[in-house]
């Protein structure tokens, strides 16, 4: 495909849009009307005229995909070492097991690069739905937007003869289907990756405030939810009407049930608000809380009713999976534990029953373009689904598909599968929830772990998947905040006792993060989707 069908080129009125956009959200940067955190910046707006900026150019200028990932990639070669702390697939945090403390001291290490990740997600926040350069066809700003992922621009019906805009790629233009594989510029309106990073940022921050004991990290907490949720400025629709819209001449109307996935992190900011609730963090407050409150009960209402939201629950794959985890964690945080109870019933006595095969395979994960990514994918659906199960007192964990086996015997399945290309740690988390709860008493799980990362005794996951043996491996946090394998070398500003939940803050400390860091991360990943 070209350049021209690909849409890499535009019009000076583009660049119009963003510097004017760019503006507006100069505007809000410092609202702090009607705000619960008055005085904070309300968002960045930075980086995301960056990702505008890849639409744009004049005669004079161009500003390509290939060129700003070849900078992107020279900083990454020339800047100082640049950690990227995970971002996990789907998580619900134990919440009795955060609030209680007294945990195993071998966790020191994953407590330590934990705080680090609470740090260095809180840096690049806040974020809002404000923070994009194109708006959903009701103009209204608050509208979460984001376009099909795996859907790509085939200009061939067009019989152009002058370059076409990116505008008129996007309405002009058939798109079609390549599974699994993001087109080029599906970021350039980037509310799913916002809501991600956000979700991070909650969940590694209401981590960091009881490791450590310091209200910042509630703080931080609560800004970001109040951002992206609750102020007057800044806040999303309870609604996901315009996720994954289908562009092109044979697009949808509106957004398609599979855009309900993009928020398939709520289980992580529910769990985040449980933990901060009953810490009675002061940064959590009964105005805020009520706020949250009234947004998720509008947004349960959506996603009860929808039917877009319906269509998303008859799906029988991950999608299907992530609707009843979504579901059913926002039904838990408005305190409707009766109708999680039912949402959670659905899924078992429903899709549940077909997802998983007699071997423990899953063949609508297996049957896709990237099996290993969505056997896991899936996979930590259903980890999360018992977990939420779990706190309102239901014991599901050994529910078991018409097949009789449950989501043990498809982590086992997973595990003999080659990643091939794939992203090999994204089983990881899967691996050691499965066995944290089935208690791993061959040891298993924990054998195959320390086969294939020496340092997963010093992941963030490692803190919250107990009981779990470490394997007697040696892990520290570099001063960069990457786990290492080994003894700290005498200089490294890492701690090398046991430690404890008392100590693991004291004993961190990272280098900053230096400013290029985003963008070289940035252009690694435009280099990567080309």
């Amino acid at each position: 495909m070209s350049d021209i069908a690909a849409g890499s080129l535009a019009t000076k009125g583009t660049a119009e849009h963003i510097m004017s956009n760019a503006e507006n959200l100069r505007q809000h940067e410092t609202a702090s009307k009607q705000s619960l955190f008055p005085g904070q910046p309300t968002f960045k707006f930075a980086l995301q005229l960056n990702f505008s900026l890849l639409s744009w150019s004049s005669p004079s200028t161009m500003v390509s995909f290939k060129s700003l990932a070849t900078f992107g990639l020279t900083l990454a070669a020339t800047s100082a070492p640049v950690h990227a702390f995970s971002s996990y697939i789907s998580q619900w945090l134990p919440v009795n097991y955060t609030t209680e403390g007294g945990w195993d001291n071998r966790t020191f290490y994953a407590q330590q690069e934990i705080v680090a990740a609470a740090k260095w997600w809180a840096d690049q926040g806040p974020w809002s739905v404000l923070n994009k350069t194109f708006t959903a066809p009701t103009n209204n700003t608050h509208d979460y937007l984001s376009w099909a992922p795996y859907y790509w621009a085939d200009c061939s019906n067009v019989g152009n003869t002058t370059e076409l805009t990116p505008q008129q790629v996007w309405s002009e233009c058939n798109y079609v289907n390549r599974d699994g594989q993001f087109s080029p510029d599906v970021r350039l309106v980037n509310d799913t990756g916002a809501f991600q990073a956000m979700s991070d940022a909650v969940f590694y921050n209401t981590l960091a405030y009881k490791i450590t004991g310091d209200e910042s990290y509630a703080q931080k907490s609560a800004w970001f939810i109040d951002t992206w949720f609750t102020n007057n400025d800044t806040y999303m629709n309870p609604n996901l009407n315009w996720a994954q819209v289908m562009r092109g001449a044979n697009g949808s109307n509106g957004g398609q049930h599979t855009g309900v996935l993009d928020l398939h992190g709520m289980t992580k900011v529910v769990s985040a608000i449980l933990v901060l609730r009953a810490l009675a963090s002061p940064s959590w407050t009964p105005e805020l809380d009520k706020a949250m409150n009234d947004w998720s009960t509008q947004y349960a209402n959506w996603l009860l009713t929808n039917d877009i939201a319906l269509g998303e629950k008859a799906a029988t794959n991950n999608h299907g999976s992530f609707y009843f985890s979504q579901t059913a964690s926002v039904q838990v945080l408005i305190g409707d534990y009766a109708g999680a109870r039912t949402t959670l019933e659905e899924y078992f006595d429903g899709i549940y029953q077909n997802q998983i095969t007699a071997d423990g395979d899953q063949p609508l994960e297996s049957a896709r373009t990237r099996p290993y990514h969505y056997r896991a994918y899936n996979a930590a659906a259903i980890i999360t689904i018992n977990r939420i199960a779990e706190y309102i007192g239901w014991d599901t964990w050994n529910i078991t598909t018409k097949a009789g086996v449950t989501v043990k015997e498809a982590v086992d399945f997973a595990m003999t599968k080659p990643a091939g290309d794939e992203a090999a740690d994204e089983l990881y988390p899967d691996v050691a929830a499965i066995g944290s709860h089935y208690n791993d008493p061959d040891g298993k799980y924990s054998k195959w772990l320390a086969q294939q990362d020496v340092t997963y005794p010093g992941q963030a996951y490692f803190f919250w998947e107990q009981p779990f043996t470490d394997s007697g491996l040696k892990v520290y946090i570099s001063d960069s905040g990457s786990v290492e394998s080994g003894t700290p070398p005498a200089n490294s500003g890492s701690n090398s006792s046991n430690g404890s939940k008392d100590n693991a803050a004291a004993a961190l400390n990272p280098s900053p993060v230096v400013s290029f860091a985003v963008a070289a991360l940035f252009g690694a990943l435009v280099a990567a989707a080309l």
